[in-house]
């Protein structure tokens, strides 16, 4: 479902409408899985090869906060070089999931390996080959652009000529080299997100990790970011993202999970769980002013499934047949292609809101 941004293929660009980048691309990021054994398995959009063994893996995760159980049981597997998405409303459990894969918060119970690594044996080595991007930027109003780089840099015994040096790659990559001497004030959202993401770079992490990575950013600056995102990804790294824009699951991730108060509700790639929980298209069905009971009556006389919206019926097929309602009376229908939206309101019975 990569069709939302996807653009014409042509030079440079990969079969996929993706951007398509030489080897250099992928030493500048500092992405090396040259050492790790591929084995091909089919995916289900693509040709590409997937790595067997996951990069990141969580069995029967718990967090606790006190009484609160704030991540509960959950189990998912990423692989190296996909897009990973956590799909959930604010409160599901993904930023505390991503606290836990970035060793900043405990493990209560169960396992999480980052790059074979226990996050509980070995949060040094795992911060050393992991970039996170949290919801606030952090980035330091009192220093430039360049300097927001190559001071954070130090932090990880990078310093001098190399931290400059590997600071100018990375303008260069997410395309800022002309506001290396500018303040952190005189950027954009989306010009302040960016510069977040060549930070987490600058260490040559192997995974980077990217909590909510477009909230609060205009519709340009949010389609920038992801065009940035498929610019990593093609130089080989592998992205742990949530957020809670259907749009942007869809257009960006390989594979997602859906959660919602902490547990994992459903997962695949996105257009499986489309057609999985909400079929090839949903119908949005109008009950005349009284009539709603009778023409709920009817949909259960039909080979089809419904689901309350307010005012309004969804009605779907799981089976992948197409809907025909034409002969419904005493209501208005209107046919449209399924989305993970329906997805997830067909498996919580609530939108998906930032609140």
């Amino acid at each position: 479902m990569k069709t939302a941004h996807s653009r014409e293929i042509g030079e440079g660009r990969a079969s996929n409408g993706f951007l398509a980048f030489p080897h250099q691309f992928e030493s500048m990021l500092g992405i090396e899985l040259s050492g790790v054994s591929r084995v091909p398995i089919k995916r289900p959009e693509s040709d590409e090869p997937r790595l067997a063994t996951p990069i990141i893996k969580a069995v029967n995760l718990y967090k606790d906060y006190g009484k609160f159980r704030a991540v509960d049981g959950i189990e998912f597997q990423v692989f190296p070089g996909e897009i990973f998405g956590m799909l959930g409303p604010n409160g599901a459990g993904k930023t505390t999931t991503m606290r836990m894969l970035a060793c900043i918060s405990p493990v209560t119970a169960g396992e999480l390996h980052v790059d074979g690594l226990n996050v509980m044996d070995h949060p040094r080595q795992i911060r050393d080959r992991i970039g996170v991007v949290a919801q606030q930027d952090g980035l330091d109003p009192d220093l430039n652009v360049m300097q927001n780089l190559t001071v954070y840099a130090r932090y990880f015994g990078m310093t001098g000529r190399v931290a400059e040096h590997r600071a100018r790659e990375m303008l260069e990559f997410f395309e800022l080299e002309n506001r290396s001497s500018d303040g952190i004030h005189t950027l954009s959202g989306g010009m302040k997100r960016r510069l977040a993401l060549a930070r987490a770079f600058m260490t040559r992490p192997r995974i980077v990790i990217l909590d909510e990575p477009t909230t609060g950013l205009d519709p340009q600056s949010r389609n920038r970011v992801w065009e940035q995102l498929e610019r990593i990804k093609a130089a080989g790294a592998t992205i742990f993202m949530s957020t809670h824009y259907m749009e942007e699951a869809a257009a960006l991730c390989d594979r997602i999970v859906i959660m919602d108060h902490g547990k994992i509700l459903a997962n695949g790639t996105p257009d499986d769980l489309v057609l999985e929980h909400a079929g090839v298209e949903t119908a949005i069905v109008r009950p005349v002013l009284d009539r709603r009971k009778e023409v709920e009556l009817a949909l259960a006389a039909l080979d089809v499934e419904y689901r309350d919206r307010g005012r309004a019926i969804a009605v779907f097929n799981r089976n992948g047949a197409k809907l025909n309602l034409d002969g419904l009376a005493n209501a208005t229908v209107k046919t449209r292609a399924s989305t993970l939206e329906d997805v997830f309101l067909n498996l919580t019975g609530r939108e998906l809101k930032d609140d």
